[in-house]
């Protein structure tokens, strides 16, 4: 999509941190960290959330599910760490790409909303 941020960034036109990048994923860090670690993990096929996972074949998807443990050893996170993703203007989704959100390097409260 040609107006999507994280597009964007994926395609090299607007800076960011990458972290981890394959034929299908691409992971970079969070502009706006709410943990130590935070890290985006996108696949680089635009779909705007896990309501399009239907979109995409089985590859696509997986990728961006077995990148998650490989980034989060690369950054040291073998006391843990959380996995979110929003979904939706009602979970605070704020760009229409679907994204994960890799969040350790502290102890995480029980907690999620």
């Amino acid at each position: 999509m040609e107006n999507c941020l994280f597009c964007k960034i994926m395609k090299g036109e607007i800076p960011s941190s990458k972290v981890y990048e394959n034929e299908y994923v691409y992971a970079f860090r969070d502009i706006n960290p709410q943990a130590p670690v935070h890290i985006l993990v996108i696949p680089k096929k635009h779909l705007s959330s896990l309501n399009d996972a239907d979109k995409a074949d089985d590859r696509e998807l997986s990728e961006c599910l077995r990148a998650i443990p490989v980034i989060a050893a690369s950054e040291n996170l073998s006391n843990g760490y959380r996995v979110v993703s929003n979904c939706g203007p009602d979970a605070c989704q704020s760009v229409p790409h679907l994204h994960f959100h890799i969040l350790g390097g502290t102890q995480m409260g029980e907690r999620m909303a």
